[in-house]
């Protein structure tokens, strides 16, 4: 049988994307090869959010050359946030690579396949559901909605019908995925919000879990914060990037909101969900940043507190407003050092909200294992392990909690 290799790097949106795309080869009579050398088709869906993964595409792309000259049958193609509108340019820097095709588009060799209410035939327990494409923000420093565009909404009747066809096939848990998922539906002609899809997937019978992800903080309504508090499939696990604790550096990153507004809108989602788990991204070193102002962002955290904190150094993305307008001044030993101090910051805290469920009870949705141990996450995304015999794949389990790390726990079943 003919192969298929898919190399992926990035957000959950391209991970996502990866296992559409392995879906539709395997319809086609396709089956996933170890390594790219037995592939008769290789993808590869690209990131360039940040110059390091930008980096590792292009390195990618040019180990290929060898490959497509020693078996020149191989179908070469890229797809993720490194196509834009010039993918003539990348065929002429890269004329070995067979096709290019945008983010969330369906490959021009596989049109008729994207139709298809899923095309993944064995997904996972816990599977990712795209609803939305591209993003209306346009912050200073992101590439995103130049990538992938302005923000189209899928019809919420087609999530539903496919969510409903996931679980029919095995899954238990869905993670609705958009650049911005808050703006979900004001595309649409119903005008459907987040927490109306929210709704719709929750009377699905067989669906445990509903995630969402990524939330934007000054789009997050106090109609969609009720139905995670009042919905009992909604997970009581939120990501709300603040991506800087000062006004000055908030305001140059275009994010929309103050550091008041965004620890107030944390204290209404704490009151309303009390064991909420929340998640955040920051960037340290964004241009012009003082240490003073960095220490706002310390403070920031140190403060709120959060289950998991997402930190990167600022990188120049080319096209953005923050690249062409502020230059890039904060020299990369000082972005290190207080990235090394975010990550110490949070190893601490991290560890003691973990070290609060020691000896705790906790259901988690087993989703495989790692090595010889099964693996899952609780409601709030705790990542747990337990050793069995059984087999445990896709069910909800207790676990007895016996070990706490900032990063996972361990524990045995609970009868």
């Amino acid at each position: 049988m003919p192969g298929y290799y898919v190399w992926t790097i990035g957000c959950q949106m391209n991970k996502a994307e990866s296992e559409r795309l392995a879906g539709y080869l395997e319809q086609l009579g396709y089956q996933p090869a170890q390594s790219p050398l037995e592939a008769d088709i290789i993808v590869l869906n690209s990131c360039v959010v940040r110059q390091s993964a930008e980096n590792r595409v292009i390195n990618k792309l040019k180990s290929l050359k060898a490959l497509k000259k020693a078996h020149p049958d191989v179908t070469l193609a890229v797809t993720g946030c490194l196509v834009d509108s010039q993918a003539d340019q990348l065929k002429e820097s890269f004329p070995h690579i067979d096709y290019f095709f945008g983010p969330g588009e369906p490959p021009p060799w596989l049109e008729n396949l994207a139709k298809l209410p899923t095309p993944l035939q064995h997904p996972s327990p816990s599977t990712f559901v795209p609803i939305m494409q591209g993003c209306d923000n346009f912050c200073s420093y992101c590439i995103v909605p130049y990538r992938r565009g302005r923000e189209r909404s899928r019809p919420l009747a087609e999530i539903v019908c496919e969510v409903r066809e996931l679980v029919r096939r095995g899954t238990k848990e869905v993670t609705l995925l958009g650049q911005n998922v808050d703006s979900y539906g004001h595309d649409l002609p119903d005008k459907p919000d987040l927490a109306d899809l929210l709704g719709e997937l929750n009377a699905i019978k067989g669906l445990v879990r509903i995630r969402f992800l990524t939330n934007h903080p000054k789009d997050m309504s106090d109609k969609l914060i009720d139905a995670v508090a009042r919905l009992d499939k909604v997970c009581e696990q939120i990501s709300l990037p603040v991506q800087a604790g000062d006004d000055a550096i908030l305001r140059a990153m275009r994010r929309g909101y103050t550091a008041a507004q965004y620890r107030e809108l944390v204290g209404k989602i704490r009151d309303r969900i009390p064991e909420v788990a929340l998640s955040t991204d920051v960037i340290v070193g964004f241009p012009s940043e003082t240490t003073q102002q960095f220490e706002q962002t310390v403070n920031l955290l140190s403060e709120l507190r959060f289950d998991t904190v997402h930190v990167a150094a600022y990188s120049p993305r080319p096209g953005t407003s923050a690249a062409k307008e502020l230059e890039d001044n904060v020299p990369p030993a000082e972005k290190k050092a207080r990235l090394n101090i975010i990550e110490q910051l949070q190893e601490q805290i991290a560890a003691e909200i973990n070290a609060q469920l020691l000896n705790k009870t906790v259901e988690i949705l087993v989703e495989g294992k790692a090595k010889d141990k099964w693996q899952g996450r609780t409601r709030t995304g705790k990542l747990v392990f337990f050793s069995s015999d059984g087999d445990h794949l896709g069910k909800l389990v207790n676990i007895k909690i016996e070990r706490t790390s900032p990063w996972s726990l361990q524990g045995k079943l609970s009868n």
